[in-house]
């Protein structure tokens, strides 16, 4: 399969890419978001990371429960670097402290976790924070915080079908993404989440979404890169 190599910005953002306006329009302009974890039990995640990278993703977030932070910074230094020869994002979760120390540009909290304003006290404006919703209600307040002067910069809507990275947690259905592609205006990304593969990108697509954020469609993948390119092609061209 030939994979369709999307375009790199310019420049690679860096730490303080918020602060200058470039990584703000990296992620405005970002389509497909990873989720993966360390890839310990196969030893590949530089390797992982470049191909995913290469095939299209727009932004990879770091996300694994069971490493140390010692290991997390290691391997987000890897990330950085590839994220930095491609001119993309990468992501830190949950973990203001983490992120500060490895200069993420984009940080990712759930509902229980760190609240979006201390988040922002502790990165001192030097990364994007994004949230997850599960609710019309959590939708509303996304975007009521985003409309402030230093809050959300992003949003996520899922899961939307059930899915073994989120144990425990019901799927809200395509509803939800119909309801934030109504309510959300066009400057504020917003990216459904949750059992999204190949086999029914085409529904998210179809019920308003434009961005989408992924885990076992690409991790579990044999050709990461072309698995990426597959995705991002069914996004379309369009960013709502």
């Amino acid at each position: 399969m030939n994979v369709s190599h999307s375009p790199a910005p310019a420049a690679a953002p860096g730490t303080d890419a918020f602060t200058t306006g470039a990584g703000n329009g990296a992620l405005k302009s970002a389509r497909l978001y990873l989720c993966t974890d360390a890839r310990s039990a196969r030893g590949d995640f530089a390797e992982f990371v470049d191909a995913a990278f290469e095939g299209g993703v727009d932004i990879i977030q770091l996300r694994d429960k069971a490493i140390e932070a010692a290991e997390e910074l290691d391997l987000l230094a890897a990330l950085k670097e590839a994220a930095q020869r491609h001119g993309r994002l990468w992501a830190v979760n949950d973990r203001a402290d983490i992120a500060v120390l490895s200069g993420a540009p984009v940080f990712h909290v759930g509902q229980k976790d760190l609240p979006v304003q201390a988040a922002r006290t502790l990165l001192n404006g030097n990364a994007a924070i994004g949230l997850s919703s599960h609710t019309p209600e959590q939708v509303d307040a996304a975007l009521a915080d985003a409309a402030g002067p230093a809050g959300l910069d992003y949003f996520c809507v899922g899961p939307l079908w059930a899915t073994p990275t989120k144990p425990g947690r019901a799927a809200v259905g395509l509803d939800l993404v119909k309801y934030a592609a109504a309510k959300a205006p066009s400057d504020v990304p917003w990216f459904a989440i949750g059992g999204i593969d190949h086999s029914n990108v085409d529904q998210v697509v179809a019920a308003g979404a434009s961005r989408i954020v992924v885990v076992r469609a690409i991790t579990d993948a044999a050709d990461p890169a072309a698995a990426a390119a597959s995705l991002r092609s069914a996004l379309g061209t369009a960013v709502s």
